[in-house]
């Protein structure tokens, strides 16, 4: 990929607080981004990543300095002015790209270090841009090694064995608010993946009853009938939350789905027994004023980074050895972008060496009609080793490690030495 370069713009839990976030979100899905994103003049190929906890793009392009400006365009839109969203985003190039990917898939850079959803999600972002024809040979290639990646830590090191995921950090939580979840009642907002993932500790931990709301009854039946549960419409929520100890709210909803004011009256219904909500929603679904009731407890997704703790020494033993793994693995990577340069110019040589051997032999050999069937095929043999001799030192140097360093501006210079076709 000559004069292109690789670029990854993204902001994450770390780097960007929820309310910011939230505005960038993309609960539409994959199709429209990815249609908008191929509208951006300068890039090649490119793929987008929307979670919970971040939303990252990855490119690879020439005009690099304006391809910048317009993915932060794309990112923020006018929710943020540039002043604003630089403190947030952060631009990887190149090796440094290729870096951040590999932690990203191998969960080395989640919230929960350990947890196996990102990877599903890092796939997930891949099927769209596949389908939708926005990767090419480096992205491709770039995407599957960060799956191959994932793999092999996961092989090689216990990093999984004692991590928790988003699900099972609330699952904790909730413990440490009722003491057991036995016989607990649950009550899940939404039929998405994160509320199946959620219901299924809680069921796992003791829960007796599972109820399912959701916009879509059918989706809500399917659901329901997994945890031997019921399934109601929206409109029946608020009757609901006089029956249940714990919420997981995971909608798709634009805005606050459930505020302050309509929970205080049910507090009293309920007697003031403890109610736990999980908002595992981006944007949020439930008002951050709930918290101020008694006895009502509310944790966001922010809120389940103290759960990170848990097994907290383990994780960081195994993450070291997952660490070195990935600076493995993207060296290897740099090493065959580097070969895009270099194989086609040492193929070059080669047929450039090839054409001046059989043009001095078409040359030669008639004048030489005195010689054997046997003998032609020894001169013939003799000019291609002479050939070979000559282009082994330059194909060593251009595989070797000094030129990997600035290795573009060295190649050039060598085809323009052996006066080879200028690269496209």
């Amino acid at each position: 990929m000559p004069n292109e370069t690789i670029l990854l713009l993204g902001v994450n839990h770390k780097s960007t607080p929820l309310e910011i976030r939230e505005k960038l979100a993309l609960s539409s899905g994959y199709e429209e981004p990815l249609q908008a994103l191929k509208r951006i003049e300068g890039i090649r190929e490119y793929y987008l990543l929307s979670t919970c906890n971040r939303v990252e793009i990855m490119v690879t392009a020439r005009d690099e300095t304006r391809v910048v400006e317009e993915l932060s365009r794309f990112l923020f839109g006018d929710a943020l002015t540039p002043e604003q969203y630089k403190k947030y985003l952060y631009c990887y190039r190149n090796e440094e790209a290729i870096h951040h990917l590999f932690l990203v898939a191998t969960s080395l850079d989640s919230m929960i270090v350990g947890e196996a959803q990102i990877l599903g999600q890092l796939k997930e972002a891949y099927r769209w841009a596949a389908e939708q024809k926005c990767t090419g040979p480096v992205l491709n290639k770039l995407l599957h090694k960060a799956f191959s990646v994932a793999k092999r830590v996961r092989s090689e090191t216990c990093i999984g064995s004692s991590a928790v995921s988003i699900s099972y950090a609330a699952i904790e939580l909730a413990k440490k608010i009722f003491g057991s979840l036995d016989n607990k009642r649950v009550l899940l907002i939404g039929a998405g993946e994160m509320a199946e993932l959620a219901a299924e500790h809680l069921v796992g931990n003791g829960a007796r009853e599972v109820v399912v709301a959701n916009r879509t009854l059918e989706r809500a039946l399917s659901l329901a009938k997994r945890f031997n549960g019921r399934a109601v419409g929206l409109d029946e929520l608020f009757d609901q939350l006089e029956q249940v100890d714990i919420i997981v709210s995971s909608t798709g909803a634009p805005n606050i789905i459930l505020h302050k004011d309509e929970v205080k009256p049910l507090m009293r219904n309920r007697l003031n027994k403890p109610l736990f909500f999980i908002d595992i929603a981006v944007p949020r679904d439930l008002d951050p004023a709930l918290n101020d009731l008694d006895n009502v407890y509310l944790y966001d997704i922010d809120d389940l980074n103290n759960v990170v703790e848990l097994n907290k020494a383990e994780r960081d033993k195994e993450a070291v050895k997952a660490k070195r793994i990935v600076d493995e693995e993207a060296l290897k990577f740099k090493d065959w972008l580097a070969g895009l340069a270099i194989t086609p110019t040492i193929s070059a040589l080669r047929e450039k060496g090839n054409q001046v051997c059989a043009m001095e032999l078409e040359r030669t050999l008639p004048r030489l009609s005195n010689l054997s069937e046997k003998e032609r095929k020894s001169v013939e043999k003799m000019a291609a080793a002479i050939v070979s001799r000559l282009l082994h030192d330059p194909v060593i140097f251009l595989k070797s490690e000094s030129c990997k360093d600035q290795s573009e501006l060295k190649v050039d210079l060598f085809r323009s030495v052996f006066g080879l076709e200028k690269k496209e």
